[in-house]
């Protein structure tokens, strides 16, 4: 059997991933991102006995090895120039992503140019026949969804053939200088890239081949491209009637008046579905279903033949059925908050949030990129950070890196439906939303502190494609839906329930290994563990024993807070009313004596440390020093901002709001007072002249 291999690459947001998925019948993640996938992935497919091996390479705009993404694109593609070279492109952009392809035939690689109809308008007429002749490469024209598109691919990959490229479009443009500075043996398709790449000044290139000269000749042999094109698209197409991703909605989404309104209007929208209607209704149908069909038969055999005041009963109802069920229910929910996202993302929306952000975090040192890597945060922290390495700014990277885990990831919010629903009740939807805003917004200040501070960023670019507007296939859901389904059914079925049976092992047992199960009196090994760490956390309003352990616990999976309080509480979790009526229980082994207690405990769970799982993708992607330092300020910043929260609501509950908030003024007018009256010392300390008096004389003095 015959393997040809093929890379994929495209502009972003061209289809590049969906076709990837098409060929392959892979799940890859699809998105309007620039650098959703950061690194090459790989899948096979069969053909007429062919085996062909495809790389989907990171969606690039061009082969300058300005970011991370094009010095992967790139570096493989120089090492593979044997591989057919499939470049997607979008049938209403094509003027655009004529840019790669035109950096590849000066690669020369053997290209198969195929031109995808994303949209159902055209907003040109273009003649493929005629762009293909005056390229002199093979184009075909598909539909990235289409089998029938999928088979002619397929079909045109095995029976490959294409002539050497000629590069005709740097007319005017002086190769042969360049080309002095290479060695000898370089074949002319070789050659030409190289000198090409050293004109443009490429730092890689000329530190591969030692040269130091300075050409300047970037902004020339751009114009020639983008000149070229230019006379391209004239010949072979009709006039634009519509630019691309150009929208009237988003003079409303994009109103500097109403845009974050808007934004917050939606996500709030998505949390009160996903945690409250719809997603409550769900879960409680999930609940009934676990409960009649698989826990009480189960159970009930149990007691039938062992009694239900023995190990084995007490392990099954609480290790297993309170600790994973409880978890379980929240399936549901987990499932459509990504649909939900995945349908804003899908849309063209999030690409528009990117820009939104971007003016707000270039003043604290990142860029727009990081929007999307702080987003996916929202979903699971140990997956975002991985997409935080596509910055090409090192400083810039380990920022975005660290202030990741501080978003409320998805294994978070069971915490808030069980415990903030027992104390606010409906309101809990604002708490909710307060606490994924706080998150956002500690991110934001940590990284303005960073920023002045140990990790000053670079300038960095940020190219933002607006895709148009789109719907989101019911097929494209239900894809979403399910592939989450089961992720998150794979971590309650291994990670989940080993540690739940770790936790009633260490719950119920002393540390003679004595099995002490409800008996009063005896204290179990994690009791004691909890007892040790519970003053730490007093002022933070939640010092017993069994909220720490369970913090404690929860450094492995976050869901795990909720399953260790049921299971110290000798309650079924998955019964929402009988467990919050635990945590108001004084008698109870985890109770909550006031509800600026339970607001204390779900800030700190928010952004106290990262789950084990995120601590290595951080060790990985930004080292140990870094991993130590973010870990242990993460830690730092949770405390203090816990227990000032604590503080100010435990006030507001024992003096009255307008008390407080009078005194909340009088404090920061005071503060205000003493930093004016000493800048104006300062000032009178410095000369007249200085542009900067208080940053150029006190530095002199």
């Amino acid at each position: 059997m015959k393997e040809i291999c093929v890379s994929l690459i495209g502009n972003p947001n061209t289809g590049k991933t969906t076709l990837f998925n098409t060929l392959t019948g892979s799940h890859e993640h699809v998105g309007n991102w620039h650098g959703v996938t950061v690194e090459e992935k790989v899948g096979y497919l069969f053909y007429n006995e062919n085996k062909i091996k495809l790389v989907d390479l990171p969606g690039i705009y061009s082969l300058s090895r300005l970011s991370f993404e094009e010095k992967v694109a790139t570096d493989y593609l120089i090492k593979n120039k044997d591989n057919i070279v499939v470049n997607i492109c979008d049938y209403n952009n094509l003027q655009r992503n004529l840019y790669l392809t035109l950096g590849l035939i000066e690669l020369g690689c053997k290209v198969l140019m195929v031109v995808n109809q994303i949209e159902k308008k055209k907003f040109r007429k273009i003649n493929i026949a005629k762009l293909q002749k005056k390229l002199g490469i093979k184009i075909l024209e598909i539909n990235a969804q289409s089998k029938e598109s999928v088979e002619e691919i397929k079909k045109e990959i095995c029976n490959f053939s294409c002539q050497e490229p000629k590069i005709n479009h740097l007319k005017g443009i002086d190769l042969h200088e360049a080309g002095k500075s290479l060695p000898k043996g370089l074949s002319n398709l070789d050659k030409n890239f190289y000198a090409i790449k050293l004109l443009e000044d490429d730092v890689d290139i000329k530190n591969k081949f030692n040269v130091d000269k300075v050409f300047n000749k970037a902004e020339e042999i751009a114009s020639a491209r983008y000149n070229y094109i230019d006379n391209l698209m004239n010949e072979c197409a009709d006039k634009q009637i519509k630019t691309y991703g150009q929208s009237k909605l988003d003079k409303i989404f994009l109103n500097k008046f109403l845009a974050f309104p808007i934004f917050l209007l939606l996500m709030a929208t998505v949390f009160y579905l996903t945690f409250f209607s719809l997603g409550s209704f769900l879960s409680d149908g999930l609940s009934f279903i676990l409960e009649k069909f698989v826990k009480s038969p189960i159970l009930s055999l149990i007691e039938s033949n062992f009694g239900s005041e023995g190990f084995l009963y007490n392990f099954f109802d609480s290790a297993i059925f309170s600790g994973v069920i409880s978890v379980l229910t929240f399936l549901p929910q987990v499932a459509l908050l990504f649909v939900f996202l995945s349908i804003l993302e899908d849309s063209g929306y999030l690409a528009r949030v990117a820009f939104m952000f971007e003016d707000i975090l270039s003043k604290v040192g990142l860029s727009g990129k990081s929007v999307y890597t702080l987003l996916m945060g929202f979903g699971c922290s140990t997956s975002a950070i991985l997409t935080a390495r596509n910055m090409e700014d090192e400083n810039a990277k380990i920022k975005t890196a660290l202030l990741t885990p501080y978003m409320s990831c998805s294994a978070k919010f069971p915490i808030y439906i069980c415990l903030g629903g027992a104390f606010f009740g409906v309101n809990n939807v604002f708490v909710i939303l307060g606490l994924y805003l706080l998150g956002l917004v500690i991110a934001i200040i940590m990284s303005l502190i960073y920023e002045k501070t140990i990790l000053k960023s670079k300038e960095q670019s940020f190219i933002l494609e607006f895709p148009p507007y789109r719907a989101v296939g019911l097929k494209q859901i239900c894809k979403v839906f399910f592939q989450n389904v089961k992720l998150f059914l794979a971590r309650v079925g291994t990670l989940i329930l080993a540690m739940n049976v770790i936790v009633w092992l260490l719950g119920n047992f002393s540390f003679s290994f004595k099995y002490i199960g409800n008996v009063e009196g005896e204290t179990s090994i994690l009791q004691t563990l909890g007892r040790i760490f519970a003053p730490i956390f007093a002022p933070l309003g939640f010092g017993s024993w069994g909220l720490v352990s369970a913090l404690i616990a929860g450094l492995i999976a976050k869901e795990i807070i909720v399953s260790s309080i049921a299971l110290f509480n000798h309650v079924d979790s998955s019964k929402l009313l009988d467990f919050q009526q635990s945590l108001k229980d004084p008698a109870s082994a985890v109770y909550f004596a006031n509800s600026s207690s339970v607001l204390a405990y779900l800030v700190f769970c928010l952004l106290y440390f990262p789950c084990l799982a995120s601590i290595g993708v951080l060790y990985k992607e930004i080292g140990k020093k870094w991993t130590f330092f973010g870990v242990l300020m993460q830690f730092v910043v949770a405390y203090f901002i816990t227990m000032m929260i604590y503080n100010i609501s435990r006030a507001f509950e024992i003096f009255g709001f307008l008390k407080v908030f009078v005194f909340l003024m009088i404090f920061l007018i005071i503060i205000f007072s003493f930093v004016f009256i000493i800048r104006k010392i300062k000032k009178k300390n410095c000369c007249n002249k200085c542009e900067n008096c208080m940053k150029n004389c006190l530095k002199k003095k």
